[in-house]
């Protein structure tokens, strides 16, 4: 009597080694995307997506080194204040918040908040 095991992903019938789980290589990729979609984000990649988002925004946003922008505005995009990666304190004790070499400090001016966008420099080590 002869066993024959099928693709886990396609159901063909496998030939070949004993151990074989998959018909061809796509099958083996498409299946292993199937069981990653079925698992929970993992924390560190929400962090380090929200990181990545946060950075590009205020790249975006900062094209000339320093810059200000409604925070409605800034958040709206999806940017979140609470996913950092250093602060820097300034000499009057303003603490910037950065994420990589993009820092941020929130302001109210004119009953309006905002957040001031800054980039890193040599001397804020």
């Amino acid at each position: 009597m002869r066993f024959y095991k099928e693709c886990l992903y396609c159901d063909k019938e496998l030939k070949g080694r004993s151990d074989k789980k998959f018909c061809d290589p796509q099958c083996k990729s498409a299946y292993q995307y199937q069981q990653s979609q079925e698992q929970p984000e993992r924390f560190y990649n929400i962090v380090d997506n929200q990181l990545k988002l946060n950075r590009r925004l205020l790249k975006n946003f900062n094209k000339a080194g320093k810059a200000t922008i409604r925070k409605d505005q800034l958040e709206s995009e999806g940017f979140n204040p609470n996913y950092f990666t250093h602060y820097w304190k300034n000499r009057k004790g303003d603490i910037y918040t950065f994420v990589y070499e993009y820092g941020f400090i929130k302001r109210t001016q004119n009953k309006t908040e905002k957040y001031i966008l800054i980039q890193w420099q040599d001397y804020m080590l």
